[in-house]
């Protein structure tokens, strides 16, 4: 399930539900975003963390032999994004007057703050 999460200026970011608790009373819903990342080179994240750990001049020096040994590394998909994760707890019949939502619906949710 989806979960939509439109906040002031109109960003929408998708949620999916990685739980559902439904105890008899209450239900809770564990969300988090739906975050999809893109394939990085294991040769481009070490080229990158070298690069913020020398001065200009090393790195000048070093970037080729970097370059030279790291030719074969693969692609891999990054997984280190810090996501938000989001726990919804409601009474049962507020639950089921939103049409007992099911994983794989979708659900829209307006988050402002409020002055």
């Amino acid at each position: 399930m989806l979960i939509q999460m439109i906040f002031l200026m109109g960003e929408v970011t998708e949620y999916r539900i990685q739980q559902i608790v439904d105890n008899g009373q209450v239900v809770q819903m564990t969300v988090a975003e739906n975050v999809q990342t893109e394939p990085v080179s294991q040769k481009q994240m070490i080229m990158d963390s070298v690069s913020k750990k020398l001065d200009p001049e090393m790195k000048e020096q070093v970037a080729p032999l970097l370059e030279a040994m790291l030719q074969a590394q693969p692609t891999i998909k990054v997984k280190s994004y810090q996501h938000t994760s989001i726990i919804i707890t409601m009474p049962k019949n507020r639950y089921e007057r939103m049409g007992r939502p099911q994983v794989g619906e979708k659900l829209e949710i307006n988050i402002k703050k409020i002055s």
